[in-house]
């Protein structure tokens, strides 16, 4: 297989986590939080990792931009 294709399916199942975690995030916001359960993770914990995987993807385009690896639409039209 390519590896740009490599690369873009990569993006595209980092960006379904980021779906599934703000899902989660969503999910914990409506439920609220159960005083009974200790191990359960704040809405935080979701909202930021999704904030990590955003910046993530944004520093791989830009690098892959920058290298050459690949290229962007010339025509946007």
């Amino acid at each position: 297989m390519e590896l740009t294709v490599i690369f873009k399916i990569v993006l595209v199942l980092l960006l379904l986590f980021i779906i599934f975690n703000l899902g989660r995030a969503l999910f914990l916001m409506v439920k609220g939080r159960d005083p009974t359960k200790t191990e359960q993770k704040p809405m935080s914990h979701f909202l930021g990792r999704r904030v990590l995987l955003s910046a993530l993807i944004v520093v791989a385009l830009i690098i892959a931009l920058a290298s050459g690896f690949i290229d962007p639409n010339n025509r946007p039209y």
